[in-house]
């Protein structure tokens, strides 16, 4: 049984899919997902669930889907995962759940991912998810206690749904005018098509949470205000949202852009419809990638499906082996037609006379001793100077804190590089009743780890206001 060769997930061609912005995978059916889920070893010590941050009960929900009670198996994943359809298809299972399988010693894990995916589809399909009624957490006046979440994205979405299913009533408030943080405005429609994240909000909705747009905690409302309103905690999860730039000549030329700018015009003001939608993106015929993570894969992928583009280059210092992204993105990239030029470093961007882009002086590099990283340290080859003709340059090299929630906030204490200080088992910060997670508190990391520091901070705030309030546990 553990030879038996793990289910192959069908997809669009790669001819096909680069002319369109639809998903890519089209998961498994009911009878691929049985035999999948059939493959599973139902381990009586399951080290999968040791490697998935929010602790989903990987084995049993697995069982379930063999057994065909899917609305079971859905049942067991909302017990610990608020948002399963959007972990389905986005989580690196590969370095977390997936790694602890005992059946990788073959070479044949289980795709829990993909099996995560059918249940949540499933549901969609087939049925309307019935969460357990909760006993609500009232304060004197016999109001639902409330909590504050700053931020709609993965941290601050897991945050709200795990507290509503303990009986409070959290208020999620997003800066943007839709909800889904970089869920909506960072991940192309391909990975992630936008109706899944507007259903796993409408589900979070449904089991007590509320939602309100346009407003940008810190400006809008202040950490005092939310206290004063009677808001009994607080979670900050906005992210991490400011661009990083190499801070080479040229980069302030027409036709540069952050990932993050061409991300959130592409994917959360829909620019690839355009003129259907009028926020246009002008790419040229060649585009440049500076970067190799998921988020340079991503800019990489949406530009390759641009019209016009003919040619998309993906420039990274190192060799494929220390590229940071997913191998299946790395390997869709390929597939593809996306260009390589590796062992490559740009030290100039270029420029006509009308100061739009033309091209990126680069220089060829060879990699020397590890860093901190563990990573082999990239050297410049003396000499070795060419030129990358582009029309379009996006760096997408991470990003950093973003001030504008946190720079007035007295008494919160940061980091030097600006990210909220938190105690990682609780998620609290330096003032009573804040709690904060995901990548304000940690710098770029996945959803899934954003996720599992909202279930954490969710956890330490039901303490801190059955503690606070002398309420019975």
């Amino acid at each position: 049984m553990a030879k038996k060769p793990r289910i192959k997930v069908r997809e669009q061609a790669p001819e096909e899919r680069i002319k369109n912005f639809n998903e890519v995978p089209f998961g498994y059916n009911e009878a691929e997902a049985v035999e999948e889920a059939l493959r599973c070893l139902q381990c009586k010590n399951p080290v999968c669930i040791k490697g998935c941050p929010v602790n989903i009960n990987i084995k049993e929900f697995i069982r379930q889907i063999g057994a065909k009670d899917f609305k079971g198996a859905i049942k067991t994943i909302k017990n610990d995962n608020s948002l399963p359809a959007v972990c389905g298809r986005v989580c690196p299972q590969e370095e977390q759940c997936e790694l602890q399988c005992v059946m990788l010693k073959t070479g044949q894990v289980i795709n829990i991912g993909g099996l995560e995916r059918f249940a949540a589809d499933w549901e969609a399909q087939n049925t309307v998810f019935e969460a357990e009624p909760v006993k609500p957490v009232l304060a004197g006046d016999g109001s639902r206690i409330k909590v504050a979440i700053a931020g709609s994205g993965p941290a601050g979405l897991t945050a709200a749904g795990e507290l509503a299913k303990m009986g409070y009533l959290p208020v999620v408030f997003e800066a943007l005018h839709v909800t889904g943080g970089v869920l909506v405005y960072g991940i192309p429609e391909f990975r992630l098509p936008k109706k899944i994240v507007e259903r796993e909000v409408e589900y979070l909705k449904s089991i007590g949470a509320e939602v309100k747009t346009d407003i940008l905690v810190g400006k809008s409302y202040t950490v005092e205000d939310l206290f004063e309103m009677g808001y009994k905690a607080i979670f900050i999860g906005v992210g991490a949202g400011t661009p990083t730039f190499l801070g080479i000549p040229g980069e302030n030329l027409i036709g540069v852009y952050s990932a993050n700018e061409f991300l959130t015009r592409i994917n959360l003001l829909k620019a690839y419809k355009f003129p259907e939608y009028d926020t246009p993106v002008n790419t040229g015929r060649r585009v440049a990638v500076i970067g190799a993570g998921n988020v340079a894969m991503d800019a990489a992928r949406i530009a390759r499906r641009m019209k016009g583009v003919d040619e998309v280059t993906i420039v990274y210092r190192r060799s494929e082996a220390e590229m940071p992204a997913r191998k299946e993105e790395i390997h869709r990239a390929h597939e593809e037609g996306i260009i390589f030029s590796l062992l490559t470093a740009p030290v100039e961007i270029l420029g006509d006379e009308n100061g739009r882009v033309k091209g990126m002086k680069c220089i060829k590099m060879e990699l020397g001793e590890p860093d901190e990283s563990g990573r082999r340290c990239p050297v410049a080859v003396e000499g070795s100077e060419f030129v990358i003709e582009a029309d379009t340059v996006i760096p997408a090299l991470g990003t950093k804190a973003n001030k504008l929630m946190t720079e007035d906030v007295k008494g919160l204490k940061l980091s030097g590089r600006g990210y909220i200080e938190i105690n990682p088992a609780t998620g609290e910060t330096s003032i009573p009743g804040v709690y904060a997670g995901g990548d304000i508190a940690t710098g770029s990391a996945t959803v899934i780890a954003a996720m599992g520091a909202g279930k954490i901070a969710a956890k330490a705030i039901d303490k801190y206001i059955k503690g606070s309030l002398n309420l019975e546990f």
